[in-house]
């Protein structure tokens, strides 16, 4: 009787061994600092979600009241409409929408938007609770240390 009839267990095919192999590498790539966390910061933003872009406040201001910080024109007509970001920047519709439908982010403080892009969304996420986790460390270390 061999091992894996004595433990109730049948041999890895050829196809698993590589894909186990692979993630042993990936694993102890990762734990070793061979990858770097940020490898996909150069990566373009996508573009905002479009369900948010159609519902972005709008808002009219009178002449000379708002200037659109895009195209740094002040305002012409009588009343013009701006769209509002959630960050309360004001930008003519004309210069914000080919924006946002390149990038997720204000063009002024770089808030970021909504996408589409569910991968995008997960690293956000996945980036926003390493920054917490850090916070949180540094919060404990500082209170047991000063």
């Amino acid at each position: 009787m061999d091992y894996f009839d004595e433990m109730g267990w049948s041999p890895i095919d050829s196809e698993e061994v590589v894909n186990h192999q692979m993630l042993l590498l990936a694993r102890f790539l990762a734990q070793n600092g061979f990858v770097n966390e940020n490898f996909d910061q150069d990566r373009l933003a996508p573009p905002a979600s479009k369900e948010f872009v159609k519902n972005l406040e709008e808002r009219s201001f009178t002449k000379n009241d708002e200037k659109c910080t895009i195209c740094l024109k002040p305002n012409t007509d009588d009343e013009e409409i701006f769209k509002i970001l959630p960050c309360k920047h004001a930008f003519h519709s004309t210069c914000i929408l080919p924006w946002l439908e390149r990038t997720n982010s204000c063009p002024l403080c770089r808030q970021e938007m909504p996408t589409d892009d569910e991968d995008y969304e997960e690293r956000k996420k996945h980036r926003a609770r390493a920054q917490q986790r850090e916070e949180e460390l540094e919060t404990l270390h500082n209170s047991m240390f000063g």
